[in-house]
């Protein structure tokens, strides 16, 4: 019940409301920490956040253009299918232009840590949030700003666009998600709330896959926190399952909902400490959904159990009827993972399963590739460093398998936030190693890996690794690091052609206090000759915090 308040709501009852005797000994500090973690975001600060207050505000708000008009990037990728590659038409940019690539402006997002809400770019206006829960409209060419919103949790997902009919004067609204499970639709012109919708009741549900638009409907994948807190002994483990749910887009009124774990769980045995124990649990879903035009299909890849034994769709690649959400296949290719936090393998403690799994989620979107002959399959992958080529006409049989590591990673994952794909190849950012890799989608065959050494953040250890999704155009892949470096590297041989140290003081176009830092989740976007990437990543590898949105053009 606390984390379905407001952070604000939870400070003034600690302040002055239902619990001042019982936080009469509590610094500030620590009450505006007590509210940002039950409310899910900082306590806002009044008016600190909002864009009227910014020093950058637009002079004018003209119309808003058709979204699906000229250069866009909109959404977790730009098509349904998930390739996050850019066409040299709506990049803009070539591969001879990208070492000339500066720094053309800075935006600074308020009381924020993590830049782990993607840029979208449609009609020339950025839409972006943070985890401070405020979401933002600007200008893509100057950086001035439109409006804001202030969600009710931290906005992770990248947010997408499209018309709306039947919401007054609105033509066109903003979809996304926060780490409360709401989803929201906005007046994309002015930022008005159209219509907000809780999308699952389990008290740690979030949503951190952008959510998919399609043909008026928004399918919103579920994940939850759940496997953070089973660590706790005390902790009732597990009740949560991941799920797709369908809206209208128009309304937010649900119309399917599909759970990736089919069965309910029931109580099972009682741990060491005496706390009963729920089965099965987990399989969440932290990616986008990919769309299937042909076979009128959504694909999603879930994430492990919490529970043992390990759900039988957990560790899997899931396909559902886009009308109906009717579960047409599962291709699971790990079957006995399951896995809580706090757990080392040598022993049983709490609510540790006794074979504890590698905790290798399918944590990528799916990209769906159709080759020059006309055939198509599903590139796979995740934390366990294979990459996958599956046949949605025979139930996500496998077309072949090929493994991109020496030995099996850790838990923190080999691929995780996912790579990019263009006619001939897959290429994917290596996180612990460190590096890139390309694939051939046509016989899986490794064609090259490059080493990327890390680069220094002063004061702090080494960062190796590239976790944060590929983004790529004809001939360069941009790949963002922890250690806060963003490079561009060719396409062709994997060398690096460009790099740029985001971790540094800004002096940001809205006046404020802008800091990069690690790149983590989210990706660049390419759009009319300029490049956006958020900096500022913490995860659970404990990043460098940041809270900068850059935008790149050529000198």
């Amino acid at each position: 019940m606390l984390m379905k308040l407001s952070p604000e709501a939870i400070y003034a009852a600690l302040n002055s409301g239902s619990m001042t005797a019982q936080a009469k000994d509590l610094t500030d500090e620590q009450k505006r920490l007590i509210a940002q973690h039950l409310g899910g975001r900082p306590v806002a600060v009044a008016g600190a956040g909002e864009a009227k207050s910014m020093s950058n505000r637009c002079a004018t708000n003209p119309p808003l253009g058709d979204p699906s008009a000229g250069a866009v990037w909109n959404g977790w990728s730009n098509d349904a299918t998930n390739t996050r590659f850019q066409s040299a038409q709506a990049a803009g940019l070539t591969a001879d232009q990208v070492p000339r690539l500066k720094l053309k402006w800075a935006f600074g997002f308020p009381e924020a840590a993590e830049m782990y809400s993607q840029p979208t770019i449609v009609s020339g206006r950025i839409f972006a949030g943070s985890d401070a829960g405020f979401v933002y409209s600007l200008d893509a060419a100057t950086g001035c700003v439109y409006w804001s919103f202030l969600a009710q949790a931290g906005v992770r997902t990248a947010p997408s666009i499209g018309r709306v009919k039947s919401q007054g004067s609105a033509k066109y609204a903003v979809y996304f998600g926060d780490t409360r499970a709401n989803a929201y639709a906005l007046d994309a012109a002015t930022g008005e709330l159209l219509w907000k919708q809780r999308v699952e009741d389990h008290p740690l549900a979030r949503i951190v896959g952008a959510p998919k638009l399609y043909k008026g409907r928004l399918y919103v994948p579920v994940s939850s926190g759940e496997e953070g807190i089973s660590a706790n002994a005390g902790y009732a483990c597990c009740t949560f399952r991941g799920s797709v749910v369908a809206l209208d887009a128009e309304t937010g009124k649900q119309i399917w909902k599909t759970y990736s774990v089919p069965d309910a769980p029931k109580p099972t045995k009682k741990n060491s400490a005496g706390t009963q124990l729920s089965a099965p649990a987990g399989a969440a879903i932290w990616n986008s959904p990919t769309i299937d035009v042909k076979r009128n299909a959504l694909y999603v890849g879930t994430g492990d159990s919490y529970t043992e034994p390990a759900a039988k769709n957990s560790d899997a690649i899931l396909a559902m009827d886009l009308d109906t959400g009717r579960m047409l296949w599962s291709f699971q290719d790990i079957k006995n993972d399951s896995w809580a936090v706090g757990c080392d393998g040598n022993h049983v403690v709490g609510n540790c399963p006794e074979e504890l799994g590698p905790d290798y989620d399918f944590s990528v979107s799916p990209m769906l590739r159709t080759l020059p002959n006309g055939r198509q399959f599903l590139i796979a992958t995740g934390k366990s460093g294979y990459v996958l080529a599956l046949d949605p006409d025979k139930k996500g049989a496998v077309l072949w398998k090929t493994p991109l590591f020496e030995k099996p990673p850790f838990a923190s994952g080999l691929i995780v936030f996912g790579g990019a794909s263009d006619e001939q190849d897959a290429y994917f950012a290596l996180n612990e190693v460190g590096g890139m890799a390309a694939v051939d989608m046509v016989t899986g065959e490794r064609k090259w890996f490059t080493p990327l050494a890390p680069g220094d953040i002063p004061g702090e250890r080494p960062r190796p690794g590239q976790s944060a999704a590929v983004t790529a155009i004809p001939g360069v892949l941009f790949s963002g690091g922890w250690d806060g470096r963003l490079r561009a590297v060719a396409a062709g041989n994997g060398s690096v052609i460009w790099e740029y140290n985001t971790v540094r003081d800004y002096t940001t176009v809205n006046g404020v206090p802008g800091k990069g830092g690690s790149m983590g989740a989210p990706g660049a976007t390419v759009v009319g000759g300029m490049l956006y990437v958020g900096s500022g990543y913490v995860g659970v590898s404990n990043g460098h915090p940041g809270n900068v949105l850059l935008a790149f053009s050529v000198e």
